[in-house]
Parts: structure tokens; sequence; C-alpha cells
């Protein structure tokens, strides 16, 4: 798993044309969720995964040049029993993205991804499960160096009156699962954020540098703990658990289903011009 994460997240910083965090590079790290594990699994250094031939697998990943994020998710796998999650995940994204507009509530964009979602079904060893959406999980609109605004697009009709405006840039991201429909937060963390750009000043001398080297190089993008050691800091981990239980840091552990379910999850990035909705993230591979 370490491998495909740092392979794909050096060929985008290739494509971006930068090294630099903050100009331009990687806005989220690249998500490789396996089974129930629905997000913000991605491997820590020293991580020795390895991706199974029966895993079903989310990969999810954000760029951005200048603060201006595309946030994507696509599954895959190489059974083909869990064929009918994914392709029931992908339409109930779709059918997302063709509902959303200038002026529609986001309760309503909820309402037909929930249509799509839970008219699905897939066959498990000899086990029909219906396919659910997970609730506490949605998509979202996408902000300069703030990649989760204050917007959530639900996957379910949740009843939010709010309307999606023009300019905005909106991320549709739907999870589908044969599990409870709901996630839960795991000890194990590799995702990690900075909300505010301010250091402070009243720190331990290695908390305050530790504070302000992932200012520097990230901004307030989530970041991997393997982004610091490539960076120079291996010797980080004491100062990084010091400054979230100081809240200065963030973190945002893995998230996951019931153990034995399987998750599935599409994702793509469009704004909203006065003429069209464009897409920013759909090519011909997805």
């Amino acid at each position: 798993m370490q491998y495909i994460a740092e392979t794909t997240e050096n060929k985008a910083r290739e494509l971006l044309g930068s090294d630099d965090g903050k100009l331009g590079g990687i806005a989220f790290p690249m998500g490789c969720s396996l089974n129930q594990v629905a997000a913000h699994y991605s491997p820590n250094p020293g991580d020795q995964k390895v991706l199974g031939k029966d895993d079903v697998v989310k990969f999810d990943l954000g760029v951005h040049v200048n603060g201006r994020i595309i946030d994507s998710a696509w599954t895959m796998c190489w059974n083909d029993r869990y064929l009918p999650l994914l392709s029931t995940v992908k339409e109930a994204t779709l059918a997302g993205i063709r509902t959303a507009g200038i002026d529609v509530r986001l309760c309503d964009v909820g309402a037909a991804i929930q249509e799509v979602m839970e008219a699905g079904e897939i066959e498990l060893d000899g086990k029909v499960h219906r396919i659910k959406c997970i609730r506490n999980l949605c998509g979202h609109n996408i902000v300069p160096y703030c990649i989760h605004g204050d917007k959530q697009v639900p996957s379910y009709n949740n009843g939010d009156q709010r309307r999606m405006e023009e300019f905005e840039f909106f991320a549709i991201e739907t999870f589908g699962t044969t599990g409870s429909g709901y996630v839960e937060n795991l000890v194990e963390c590799s995702h990690y954020s900075k909300p505010s750009l301010h250091v402070p000043t009243n720190l331990n001398p290695k908390d305050r540098h530790l504070a302000a080297f992932i200012t520097q190089h990230f901004n307030t993008l989530p970041f991997a703990r393997r982004y610091v050691d490539r960076l120079g800091e291996p010797k980080h981990l004491a100062s990084l658990k010091r400054l979230v239980d100081a809240q200065i840091v963030e973190d945002h552990p893995t998230l996951t289903d019931v153990k034995g379910s399987y998750v599935s999850q599409f994702e793509h990035t469009f704004v909203l011009r006065p003429t069209c909705k464009e897409n920013l993230s759909i090519s011909d591979d997805y």
C-alpha cells in the first residue's frame, strides 16, 4: 500500500510541477482504504499492509494549485463479485452530479443519490445485501486551501434546505456499504491538518518548530505523517501528538463500518458557472 500511495502522490507532484505544498501539490493524502474501512486510511511510515486480490480498495486523492482544489475518489476490485456494489455507488455519484446545480437544495441532491444507492443490492456468500448510504459521510463544497467548506452534500434526504450557489465548487462524494450505514473512528490515524496559520509562542521549542513546519509546508491543507518524514522531520510523532492534544493540529482518524462489510466510494469535483456545470475531475478513464 505504501508503494501505491507514494507512487501516485509523486506522479501528481510531477504533473503539477510543484513540490511546494502551499503553491501546488497534494491537497488530501492518497487514501487506500480497504474493505470495511471507508476513509482516512493512508499508510504511515513502516506500514507493511499489502493489497490482496479479494480486497475492495477506495482510492481518494486531492490536488491543488495555489489552494484551488480538485478532490476525487474511485473504487477498484479484482473479484467480480463486488462489481454490483461498485457500479451502484458510481451511478449514485453520477446521479448526484446530474441533480446538482445553481439554486438546487442540498437535500434534493441527497435524495437523488439515495434513490439510486438504496435500489442496489449485492449477493455475497449466498446472502443478498441491500446497499446502504453511509449517512455520516458526505460530499462538500470546496474553498481555497480548505477541502471541506461549510456546506455538506448528504447522500440521503436530510432536509437541508440550503442551496448551491453560482461559482461554488463542490465534491459529490458517496459511500455505499453492505454494513450498518454508519462509520466510527479507529484509533489508527494517518491524516492531520492545522486549521489555523497561527503558530502559538507558548509551546516548547520542538513543538513550536513542528507547528511552524506544518504551516510552512501544508498551509491549512490535510497532510500525512509520511509527508513530514519526506520533508526532513522523521522524529516528529511525540510533538505531533502534543499538538493534537493542545488542539493546534486536528487528527482525522481512520473511519470504518462493521467488520466483514464492504464499502465503495466514488467522488468528483465540479464548479457551478453561470451557464454550465463544469466537471473538473471526470475523464475518459473515470
